[in-house]
């Protein structure tokens, strides 16, 4: 459950502002400020499988998003590789072949 929150939110941050008004407020509360459904109809004045059905659609839009830009997936790439080169980067002596690997790391990044 927390990986999905986790997703959600990286999501909302990268396409939240394609989403309807309504939609960000119903997601920002629930994944972001941890309102229950019932908090969340009261406030926007819905009924709780109202706040539920907009959620999941919110959330099918946020990943349909995603499957047609990647901005999520190209973000989590560059970071494991920038963690990739700071691991080499903290080695005590870099060789020829370290060096290499870094060259590509770099280029992974810059790709990406």
């Amino acid at each position: 459950m927390l990986e999905k929150k986790n997703r959600v939110n990286y999501l909302f941050d990268f396409y939240g502002g394609l989403l309807t008004e309504k939609q960000r407020a119903a997601v920002e509360m629930y994944y972001k400020e941890d309102f229950t459904l019932a908090e969340i109809a009261a406030d926007l004045n819905i009924s709780r499988q109202a706040v539920f059905d907009l959620l999941s659609r919110s959330v099918a839009t946020l990943e349909d998003w995603e499957q047609e830009l990647l901005l999520y997936d190209s973000y989590l790439k560059r970071k494991e590789n920038g963690a990739r080169a700071l691991e080499l980067l903290s080695q005590p002596k870099l060789e020829g072949s370290d060096l290499e690997k870094l060259k590509n790391l770099v280029k992974l990044i810059m790709e990406s």
